[in-house]
């Protein structure tokens, strides 16, 4: 799972000045009415393998090529760049989306690509002998998350509000940015009261001791697919077959992940990023457990993105009445259909 350091709030008003100005966006990467578009401009993550390079190194993306423009750090980040026109597709947490959504962008999930199970999940630590035993021990405390706006931010205040808290006590709950990598670090330094954790920089902290969870998104939620890839409607529109090949081919990728073994998935992506030659560290890699996504082949369900539509109408959060159904299509995945 790739880390976000960005903030949504910010990006929604940069992505919504554009909107107006999206047809134009989209008509400069669309291809005639007889000819679609074929190659998919889209942003990676340093030393980490992401679902459709996996899928294309696999051969399942068909005729259809990808564009690596950059790396982001960040879901929020991604999907705007896709609501703008500079990339074809992002991926961002279901909360993110639906916000988006909600903010008038012209978007449509069409596949999960990230979840939370057993094997792969986010914890929220404190050190071993914290005085923090509780969601109400959190009132008045400082807690690192990696962006606002976002997945880690939408688990924790759900934690705080199933163990009671009210909306005043919550916002005395402090969320401080972090960079993940620097989580560990400022947690034993007590610059944070607890610290979001998760993958590689979890498993890593974990190993040195002295911390341990407060709770996991696993423990509250279950297991269930958090992010969600978006095109443009006006790109979908335009470019269907594509949009079915791209669908089709990463729940290909997905399904190849959960069924192969473990060892055989890390040397594939080992092998992926020292093909492309970006000079990049793939230790990293040797920790990968899952993708988390929970439906076969990425397929959506409505409770992904329903979950979050209430949280963020509760929370005030919404300009908007959104449904789920116009957030999400399982249209263009093979799986849906079987």
């Amino acid at each position: 799972m790739t880390t976000r350091r960005i903030a949504l709030a910010g990006l929604l008003s940069g992505a919504l000045l554009t909107v107006a100005g999206l047809s134009a966006c989209g008509d400069s990467g669309a291809a005639a009415a007889d000819k679609q578009v074929k190659e998919l401009r889209y942003q990676g993550s340093v030393g980490a393998v992401t679902l459709p390079e996996l899928a294309a190194d696999l051969g399942y993306l068909n005729d259809v090529t990808l564009k690596w423009i950059g790396n982001t750090t960040s879901g929020p980040q991604d999907i705007q760049a896709a609501t703008t026109g500079d990339t074809d597709f992002g991926g961002a947490f279901n909360g993110a989306i639906v916000k988006l959504k909600a903010n008038g962008a012209p978007i449509k999930a069409v596949i999960g690509y990230y979840g939370v199970d057993k094997d792969t999940f986010n914890g929220y630590y404190v050190l071993d002998g914290s005085p923090i035993k509780s969601a109400r021990d959190l009132i008045g405390k400082k807690i690192g998350v990696n962006t606002l706006g976002a997945h880690h931010e939408a688990v924790i205040k759900t934690y705080l509000t199933r163990n009671g808290l009210t909306d005043d006590e919550i916002k005395q709950v402090e969320l401080v940015v972090v960079p993940p990598v620097n989580t560990e670090q400022s947690l034993r330094q007590k610059q944070l009261d607890a610290g979001t954790l998760g993958g590689t920089l979890r498993d890593k902290a974990l190993e040195r001791g002295g911390i341990h969870p407060l709770f996991t998104d696993f423990e509250l939620l279950g297991q269930f697919t958090a992010g969600s890839y978006i095109f443009r409607e006006d790109f979908i529109k335009k470019n269907p077959d594509t949009v079915k090949t791209f669908v089709t081919g990463v729940g290909k990728a997905i399904e190849w992940a959960r069924t192969t073994p473990r060892d055989q998935v890390v040397a594939k992506f080992q092998e992926i990023v020292k093909k492309r030659g970006r000079s990049e560290d793939t230790s990293a890699l040797q920790y990968w457990k899952s993708s988390g996504v929970a439906g076969t082949g990425g397929v959506i369900a409505e409770k992904e993105f329903q979950t979050w539509i209430d949280w963020l109408d509760r929370a005030g959060e919404l300009k908007k009445d959104v449904k789920a159904t116009d957030i999400y299509t399982n249209e263009y995945n093979a799986s849906a259909a079987s």
